[in-house]
């Protein structure tokens, strides 16, 4: 009877332990799950240069972060305009081992994709992903890479139009950076359509941002109006330009609505905020394990509106229609 009773201790005390090791790897458990729910997630930001468009589009893609609840720093490097330094940088996040790269304009992503193709990039603030060479087509990106671009189909199209037919620009006076890919498209796009408008573009190139107003003056005499397009080198300078063509009281159109704010006279566009953010909402997907940035299609802008500067207008003396009053920049 005393054994008997020692075997029924013996089992019971055996089955208290195997419990309480069960409880304690739920709470192991509990303590990963909690541990994955907080994790924080190292974000690598390369951005080509600092101007009102690109940081727009870098508070954009935080705030898409922020929205989705995910708990981030971020490691920012700016390259001063200068591509090679943005292969600096690209080199330094993936030494850091980032979890993700944000690369903010064409330099910035050619120069990541270079870098890895293991950790996810998300770009914005790039207008020819294919051209580029950063994705294999628009819907299916492949590779490690995906993003939003700066470019809307008809948004050449339509500045090209009103140009011509509310303007009566007949020359158009283009300065850009020849040796941004992105740029080169751009041109190369106005170059072609004009040709069934009559009328052609001049071209002025540069090679830094201290290199824009000089160019902007030597088309002075030559055209009729300006066109800038969504070029880092000349953006980041952007008010040579627009004393230029001021002075000259020579219409100047731009490609984004930031432009417009400080001078230019008017843009079929969008916000780069927007295109940050829908990038942001991609790299969210890709953090959270949901996609994998070769099945993420690259996104164009959602929002194509047309918007003026009526201070710009009054300083050109150009004639205010009444049509163009609802249009006006704030």
């Amino acid at each position: 009877m005393k054994n008997n009773w020692k075997k029924i201790g013996l089992v019971f005390f055996s089955t208290v332990l195997f419990l309480a090791a069960c409880g304690d790897g739920d709470d192991e458990a509990e303590k990963d799950t909690s541990s994955e729910d907080t994790k924080t997630f190292k974000i690598g930001v390369t951005q080509i240069v600092e101007h009102p468009s690109l940081d727009a589009a870098y508070d954009g893609f935080q705030k898409a972060i922020e929205d989705a609840g995910i708990d981030a720093e971020y490691d920012v490097q700016i390259a001063q305009g200068d591509p090679s330094a943005s292969t600096t940088i690209a080199t330094n996040l993936v030494s850091s081992n980032v979890d993700l790269i944000f690369a903010n304009s064409t330099p910035s992503a050619q120069a990541a994709a270079s870098a890895t193709s293991d950790i996810p990039i998300v770009f914005t603030s790039v207008t020819d992903a294919v051209g580029a060479e950063l994705v294999e087509s628009m819907e299916k990106p492949g590779g490690n890479i995906t993003g939003t671009i700066d470019s809307h189909p008809d948004a050449i199209a339509n500045t090209m139009k009103f140009l011509k037919e509310e303007l009566g620009a007949k020359k158009v006076g283009m300065v850009f950076n020849s040796g941004e890919q992105n740029s080169r498209a751009q041109v190369d796009a106005v170059k072609e359509m004009l040709k069934d408008m009559d009328m052609e573009v001049v071209e002025a190139s540069v090679a830094t941002s201290a290199d824009v107003k000089q160019a902007a003056e030597s088309l002075i005499g030559k055209v009729d109006s300006f066109y800038i397009i969504t070029d880092n080198t000349v953006v980041s300078a952007l008010e040579s330009v627009i004393s230029v063509a001021n002075d000259n009281k020579l219409p100047m159109v731009a490609a984004e609505f930031d432009s417009v704010k400080r001078g230019a006279l008017a843009a079929y566009g969008f916000e780069y905020f927007d295109i940050g953010y829908e990038a942001g909402e991609m790299a969210v997907k890709i953090l959270k394990g949901e996609s994998k940035p070769a099945d993420l299609p690259v996104q164009i802008p959602q929002k194509l509106i047309f918007t003026m500067n009526k201070d710009t207008a009054s300083v050109i003396g150009l004639d205010i229609k009444d049509e163009w009053k609802a249009e006006f920049s704030e």
